[in-house]
């Protein structure tokens, strides 16, 4: 199987989400259980209506059938108060039911913006073509803290994600958690994150933004709050140093060599800034924006053939010798 059929099928394989389906109807956020709440309100209302005209329309056809003689046609008198209360009937239904959506959506728009007067983790996401830059506010210090293509929240706390685009649109949804909203070049739009429960969630470019947007996918891990920040002061240190000789070299190469231009590595010589930082990047659960599972072999295939794993990507072919790749590779594997 080659790597991009690989790839593919990794993909495909992904849009069932981390942990379980990845859904809007199966909500583990308060935004997204608001949303839930008012699709099933539509889809109850909808569906009455549509039952009630089908219901109405085999009775007319029925009466029709049994009650006019052959070729007759039917003798409907415009001044019948029968017609005129039927009507007023229907009029009033479907005013109603208009209402009833209304003021749910009212509701549902109020429940979500209620979440904008609670102190709130801060986060900045920036779409790029096509990965995730993301950075984090330490609460602690007020340093902003970088990473890529995974988002850790803790349950039960608000997260106000500010979203950004460095080239074209995209869109960032996250459908068990919130709902979808657009990343705009030159402006600044911010959602809502309210976790309700712990566990791995998928994330998705839902706008589409050129040659590999079904390759523009994150991972999402809600945690405790302990566990997040652990993770996050965890992310706040610099590289790890490696001990192995060929790790040692690899992060020699890294920090000096092309890498260096295009990526970051805290603690070394490397700070390229057009690339993803890769200062944790063991510690994600996917390379490349969900385009290949986390792996010494697919870091490796990554930086030496990108364009063969994901076609149009903005990262260049890395000309390293073999040995160099497997240094590099080891380098990055234990960056965690």
């Amino acid at each position: 199987m080659t790597l991009r059929r690989a790839a593919a099928l990794v993909g495909i394989l992904g849009l069932a989400g981390c942990g379980g389906a990845q859904s809007p109807l199966a909500p583990a956020g308060e935004q997204a259980a608001s949303i839930a709440s008012l699709f099933w309100l539509m889809m109850a209302v909808c569906g009455f209506m549509y039952l009630l005209v089908l219901g109405f329309l085999g009775l007319g056809l029925w009466r029709a059938r049994h009650t006019a003689g052959v070729g007759a046609e039917p003798n409907i008198d415009p001044a019948d108060r029968g017609l005129t209360r039927t009507l007023l009937f229907w009029a009033g239904l479907v005013v109603g039911g208009l209402t009833l959506l209304i003021v749910g959506s009212f509701l549902v728009d109020r429940t979500i913006a209620q979440a904008r007067a609670r102190t709130a983790i801060e986060v900045r996401v920036t779409g790029h073509q096509w990965w995730w830059r993301i950075h984090y506010r330490d609460p602690v210090s007020g340093a902003w803290i970088e990473s890529a293509n995974e988002l850790h929240l803790p349950v039960g706390r608000t997260t106000r994600v500010t979203l950004g685009s460095a080239d074209v649109v995209h869109s960032f949804w996250v459908p068990n958690i919130a709902q979808k909203l657009d990343l705009i070049p030159g402006l600044q739009n911010v959602v809502d994150l309210t976790p309700t429960r712990t566990g791995w969630f998928r994330g998705q470019c839902a706008e589409f933004c050129g040659a590999q947007h079904a390759h523009m996918a994150f991972d999402v891990k809600v945690d405790t709050p302990a566990e997040f920040d652990r993770w996050l002061a965890g992310q706040a240190r610099a590289a790890a140093l490696p001990t192995d000789a060929a790790a040692i070299r690899g992060m020699r190469i890294v920090s000096t060599g092309p890498c260096a231009m295009c990526h970051a590595v805290r603690g070394t010589r490397a700070v390229g800034r057009p690339g993803p930082d890769l200062t944790h990047i063991a510690s994600r659960r996917s390379i490349a924006a969900g385009t290949l599972p986390m792996s010494r072999g697919g870091l490796q295939g990554w930086i030496v053939q990108p364009q063969a794993v994901k076609p149009g990507t903005m990262m260049p072919p890395t000309p390293l010798s073999p040995a160099d790749a497997d240094a590099v590779s080891r380098y990055l594997a234990g960056l965690k």
